[in-house]
């Protein structure tokens, strides 16, 4: 998908999604991820681990290749702290933000890709009003930071016993359909799926 929003925005062809700019931001883990915690808000760290480690593709989308190793995978990755806690996810549209959701994994469990679309897990509105007020900040925050353009769902995963919020990731190309995280953390802050597809399609203020 970058390289079609690459391609189009080449040859001056008007498109609905996000630009090819903050695509490419967002999809280099490692270029949002410096980009973000130099602003301050909290990520996993990089630097001094040992393992057991959290590893990534540095370049990619929706925690494909996301696993826990125990030893230096080839190729180009990105090694994270390994983060025990819960996994959260909230959306973004046109500057709303959604609901945060608890995605009610064992702790230690990556939300991965599988966890994502295919074995799913129960989620449900945070019920926690001031972290869940916390997330949505930060998810405004890193909005802004990276210049998400169009619509986007942001993960962090919550460690209670240091009261830490870490951002995992920011995808500007969510899946967007009826009952995708995205659609359910908007439904459950009180927009319903017309709104939603009118905005996703027309825009914020139109």
């Amino acid at each position: 998908m970058l390289q079609a929003t690459k391609t189009l925005t080449r040859a001056g062809v008007s498109y609905i999604g996000p630009g090819a700019a903050v695509m490419e931001l967002c999809y280099d883990k490692l270029a949002a991820t410096e980009r973000v915690a130099a602003a301050g808000i909290d990520c996993p760290a990089t630097h001094g681990l040992s393992f057991p480690m959290v590893v990534k593709p540095r370049r990619g989308s929706d925690s494909i290749g996301v696993r826990i190793v125990r030893g230096a995978p080839p190729g180009e990755h990105l090694l994270q702290e390994l983060v025990r806690g819960s996994e959260l996810t909230v959306a973004l549209l046109h500057g709303t933000v959604g609901a945060p959701l608890h995605i009610e994994l064992p702790p230690g469990t990556p939300y991965s890709f599988v966890h994502k679309y295919l074995l799913r897990p129960r989620r449900a509105p945070l019920d926690d009003a001031a972290l869940a007020e916390r997330v949505r900040d930060t998810a405004l925050r890193i909005a802004l930071l990276l210049g998400v353009d169009w619509a986007a769902r942001v993960d962090f995963i919550y460690e209670p016993r240091r009261d830490r919020l870490c951002f995992l990731e920011c995808d500007v190309a969510p899946l967007i359909g009826g009952g995708s995280a995205f659609s359910d953390s908007l439904l459950a802050a009180g927009m319903p799926r017309a709104e939603q597809l009118r905005r996703l399609i027309l825009g914020a203020c139109s």
